[in-house]
């Protein structure tokens, strides 16, 4: 539950209030990106309909039911997830099936649907039905990180919750917890707010290396060395071929200006002045190159600029 509160406070107070007031909506729709904790809060709202042991108006998560839930053991809660690219229309079927049976325990059951937005427009269809004709008891979750892929019609008969992004300071305390490195954390949280993208950075071989690769291209502008220029058109240019690598590239260097910028600020005012020029200068080639100039040019041009606020 203090997960829950920190990765969305907004959410789980809303939630908490409507199960306070008993005003539960019979459909949700989770949306937002991945990592931002939905599949969780899911989790969560099952353990709380089914919970036998409510401490304080929270589940407990200790009783058979809030057990069997986070193992996805019990009988009246379905998950469906996509078969391969899609949520077919026979998946929805065999739910329906299922549905149209007395509840195993109770008289409630809880669909949570994974990746909504994957439904084909047959199983779309057919889950308009229950959302249509709802059957006593039942609860539907959708999740989906794709709102606009979510048919009108499927929205507009379900209460939309919307995810916010991680804060830069979460998204790092949970990149810490994973293993990653401080520093490493750091830099992904400065490039994304997403946790799965920042997963999915930290382990990519690609990114690896470009990060390494703007280190190093950093270290000579800071020295003032021209095998920066050398630099640009042996390794640069190669390893940043794609206009959202190149982008990309300018975001790392963006980091580690702004790093070493600020940590001169309360030692050294005249260096960390140059850094800020320097970084004003690395915003400024993330214009050009937006605007479609060449890579190497402004690879180039902004070496050149590094290397006169430094003389």
């Amino acid at each position: 539950m203090e997960n829950l509160t920190e990765m969305q406070p907004v959410v789980f107070r809303q939630l908490q209030n409507s199960f306070t007031s008993h005003r539960l909506a019979h459909a949700y729709l989770f949306e937002g990106d991945q990592g931002t904790g939905k599949e969780v809060m899911a989790q969560w709202f099952a353990q709380h309909l089914f919970c036998t042991n409510l401490q304080n108006g929270y589940p407990c998560g200790k009783c058979n039911n809030c057990v069997r839930i986070k193992e996805q053991e019990h009988p009246d809660v379905f998950e469906i997830k996509p078969e391969g690219q899609t949520i077919k229309v026979d998946q929805m079927r065999a739910l329906q099936s299922e549905l149209s049976k007395s509840g195993f325990e109770t008289n409630k059951k809880v669909v949570i649907i994974q990746k909504a937005e994957t439904m084909n427009v047959n199983s779309a269809n057919s889950l308009l039905k229950f959302l249509e004709e709802p059957p006593q008891g039942l609860t539907l979750l959708l999740l989906t990180q794709a709102l606009g892929k979510i048919l009108p019609t499927i929205r507009s008969r379900c209460q939309v919750i919307h995810f916010q992004a991680l804060s830069a300071e979460k998204l790092q305390q949970r990149l810490l917890a994973d293993g990653i490195t401080l520093k490493t954390a750091e830099l992904l949280a400065s490039l994304t707010n997403s946790y799965a993208k920042a997963v999915e950075f930290s382990n990519d071989e690609w990114f690896n290396e470009a990060r390494q690769a703007i280190a190093q291209w950093f270290d000579y502008l800071s020295q003032q060395d021209l095998q920066a220029f050398i630099y640009v058109q042996k390794k640069l240019i190669k390893l940043f071929k794609e206009k959202d690598q190149q982008a990309l590239a300018f975001e790392i260097l963006r980091y580690y200006v702004k790093e070493t910028r600020d940590a001169l600020l309360l030692s050294d005012e005249k260096k960390a002045l140059a850094y800020n020029r320097l970084l004003e200068e690395v915003l400024l080639s993330g214009q050009k190159l937006a605007a479609n100039v060449a890579f190497q040019n402004v690879a180039e041009q902004l070496t050149l600029h590094a290397v006169k606020l430094h003389a």
